[in-house]
């Protein structure tokens, strides 16, 4: 175990729950794409990833330092993934995203097309769909190795660690499992790990800052009776004027009230959250940029419920509207601003 892993549990095991944030940031992205390439779903990955951190606190106090704290870590990473496996199983379909009851949306409000999931082309390629087909015929245990061993690139040692099995075992199943791989990709096995790594975000560099910021409205069919607002709105500045036209064409509302305004300039991978009226949480985390683009993971929480949960992308003269759950005497709209390459104020 790395020493400054060390004298990080270290303060966790005495109480100190701060000391536990870095261990998050700095294994975040890898516990996600482990995550990921196990359950195959972006949003349960973060579910996946978020509650196996919840576990990994939690039973911080009998982690005894025997094996590398990471390798301990991926291994309540696939006890959590497997146990939510197991689920869909029983439950006989796919968990998606986290949506509030459609009771509570008058209209859809997602400015986000089809075609701008960031997975769609590769999705939608021979190459990619014939390497999906291989992977889905091997058994759990065996795609756990390959995803261990070919993604992560965790040792014999490390994976017989993560899975709790013997080092024989992982060599014998991770060699069967290359074996029927290339029995079914011939020579497109090559392209197996970039191909796979492409489905979930690389570690970007942690130094990498982008600035975005979030506006929620109130959108109504006519304009709010002052007594539904716990205050005063600001009237609508010039940007967001600009702007009505596009919000009432996508969402069909016709008046919008501004209630908060943020504005962050932060890290890659970073968590950003502000209050939203409703004993509301709004989380935003910039999860990775292509481009001029910062794709982004938001998440809005009234106490322990998910109300919106989604993946996003933003760039400059660009947001995203996302719809969210009722409020006074409408529903909130979120809009996310972002900019890649921000300029040094």
């Amino acid at each position: 175990m790395k020493t400054d892993d060390a004298a990080l549990i270290e303060r966790c095991r005495a109480g100190d729950i701060a000391a536990f944030e870095p261990l998050v940031e700095k294994y975040r992205q890898r516990v996600w794409r482990l995550a990921y390439n196990v359950v195959r779903d972006r949003e349960e990955a973060w579910d996946v990833a978020q509650e196996a951190f919840v576990r990994a606190w939690q039973a911080l106090p009998n982690f005894r330092g025997q094996s590398a704290f990471y390798t301990w870590l991926f291994r309540i990473v696939m006890n959590v993934a497997a146990d939510r496996l197991r689920a869909r199983s029983a439950r006989g379909r796919a968990f998606g995203t986290e949506r509030i009851p459609e009771e509570d949306w008058d209209r859809v409000l997602v400015d986000q097309p089809d075609d701008a999931r960031p997975d769609a082309a590769a999705a939608g390629s021979e190459q990619r769909a014939r390497i999906e087909k291989a992977l889905a015929t091997l058994s759990a245990d065996h795609r756990r190795i390959v995803v261990l061993s070919d993604i992560e690139g965790l040792s014999y040692k490390e994976i017989a660690e993560v899975l709790e099995i013997p080092m024989g075992t992982v060599m014998s199943r991770l060699h069967n499992a290359r074996k029927r791989l290339k029995a079914a990709l011939g020579p497109l096995l090559v392209l197996l790990v970039a191909l796979v790594a492409l489905a979930a975000p690389l570690v970007v560099d942690a130094q990498q800052v982008v600035r975005f910021g979030a506006r929620v409205l109130l959108a109504t069919d006519k304009p709010p009776a002052s007594t539904s607002l716990p205050m005063a709105p600001p009237e609508p500045d010039e940007r967001l004027r600009a702007f009505l036209p596009r919000l009432r064409q996508l969402t069909g509302y016709r008046e919008y009230t501004s209630l908060e305004r943020y504005r962050a300039e932060v890290p890659i991978g970073s968590v950003q959250q502000w209050p939203v009226p409703g004993d509301r949480t709004l989380e935003v985390v910039p999860d990775r940029v292509s481009g001029d683009t910062v794709h982004m993971h938001v998440r809005l929480q009234r106490g322990a419920v998910n109300e919106v949960t989604t993946n996003i992308q933003a760039a400059r003269g660009n947001p995203a509207v996302i719809g969210g759950p009722r409020y006074a005497d409408g529903v909130l709209v979120i809009i996310v601003w972002a900019n890649a390459n921000p300029e040094p104020r």
